[in-house]
């Protein structure tokens, strides 16, 4: 029987966590990069490394972490889940020197863009069946929601406060919020409960896949190297965004105002892509993901009018929104929900991983005295490369069902 409140329920609780998940995203951080590199005294390079590593860290806790959803119930591990954010935001107001710094960005990577983002959308992946392009639609709502929200509200505030009070704030606005929440929509969602449990067809009949089974399965990687190429990418735009403005001479806030485009486009993306991957599947549509990130970087190598900046975000929104609903109907899709938990975690740990890459690779061009131009002809080839890939080898994409 499907229980449409229940299932409103759970889609008010994934847009929450995606909009809080924002607290760890590299758009977020990436607002403050300018007053943390001067209260540390620290360069471009230092501070991308710094992320990098504290992001590359928070990737491998993650697939522990990430995997204990499929042991305990749903309400339970969000109440961990939000209890770390909180610490993560008051620690990070208090950081002073590079070491706390690491810490810092590890626990709001850890917890924001990697464990709220994964409870959000390993909850939804598992709960739907028949309306999961959908639910993930609305559910990523709440990340878009923040993008188009917080950039220019933070950079409203950072002119009025310290870049610490804001922090602090962050953290009260978590604690009070999230648990009452958190236990109004998901106190009675089990490990067990399904959108419509008497329905039966083949998306109930494919195989579940341990996580094991699917780090031995060959299109795992193949879809992996097209769904790792947005994060990276995206995350290096924005937390060096600052050095983009300079490089460009487009003036302080229009990476702030062109944030909007980049929002308002990802969620007309995702409203669009809900329901063609529920009509169509995730697989089909996987190979045009990146393609509007491929356009974005052929603007961000030859353009340097400042008006194309809206155009670089927007494109990249396109692919967000794109890239937020396949990148979790698709794995639940291809290798089933039982151990979703797992898989989940173990691609959001790749995901986040790439964006420690991605953060690596710009800062470490940066630092050789390279321009942005030669970033955006890696980011192209990259991309090039993958969807080469992922259309030739397209049909060997596809669910295993079981009699």
């Amino acid at each position: 029987m499907l229980n449409i409140k229940l299932s409103f329920k759970i889609i008010i609780f994934g847009f929450i966590f995606t909009f809080f998940s924002s607290f760890g995203q590299s758009f977020f951080i990436g607002l403050f990069n300018p007053n943390i590199r001067a209260d540390l005294d620290i360069s471009h390079g230092q501070f991308g490394t710094i992320y990098a590593l504290a992001t590359l860290v928070s990737s491998f806790t993650l697939i522990w972490a990430g995997k204990k959803i499929d042991d305990f119930k749903l309400i339970n591990y969000s109440f961990f889940v939000i209890l770390l954010l909180f610490f993560s935001s008051i620690f990070f107001s208090f950081i002073n020197s590079i070491y706390l710094l690491f810490v810092g960005i590890f626990f709001l990577r850890l917890s924001g863009q990697g464990l709220m983002s994964h409870t959000a959308t390993t909850s939804i992946s598992r709960y739907f069946d028949i309306n999961r392009g959908k639910a993930l639609s609305a559910t990523w709502f709440g990340l878009s929601s923040a993008e188009f929200i917080l950039p220019i509200t933070m950079v409203y505030f950072l002119s009025i406060y310290s870049w610490r009070s804001i922090w602090l704030s962050i953290a009260l606005l978590i604690i009070f919020f999230l648990p009452v929440l958190s236990f109004l929509t998901i106190k009675k969602i089990k490990l067990s409960s399904r959108e419509n449990v008497d329905f039966k067809s083949k998306k109930n009949n494919i195989k579940s896949w341990t996580r094991k089974e699917v780090l031995l399965d060959p299109k795992f990687y193949l879809i992996s190297l097209v769904m790792l190429a947005l994060p990276a990418i995206n995350t290096g735009v924005f937390v060096y965004q600052s050095f983009i403005l300079e490089s460009k001479n487009w003036g302080d806030f229009v990476i702030a105002k062109s944030f909007m485009f980049y929002a308002v486009l990802s969620v007309g993306t995702l409203f669009i892509s809900g329901p063609l991957v529920d009509k169509l599947t995730s697989r089909k549509i996987l190979p045009l993901m990146n393609i509007p990130s491929l356009f974005a970087m052929v603007i961000l190598f030859y353009s340097d009018n400042h008006i194309s900046a809206y155009f670089l975000l927007g494109l990249m929104g396109i692919s967000n929104g794109l890239a937020n609903v396949l990148g979790s109907s698709t794995w639940a899709e291809i290798y089933g929900v039982k151990h979703i938990g797992a898989i989940k975690a173990l691609t959001t740990s790749m995901m986040v991983f790439s964006t420690a890459f991605g953060t690596a690779i710009f800062g470490l061009v940066i630092d050789l005295g390279y321009p942005i131009e030669t970033i955006a002809m890696i980011s192209f080839a990259y991309i090039l490369i993958a969807n080469v890939l992922i259309t030739i080898f397209k049909s060997k994409i596809r669910p295993v069902l079981v009699k």
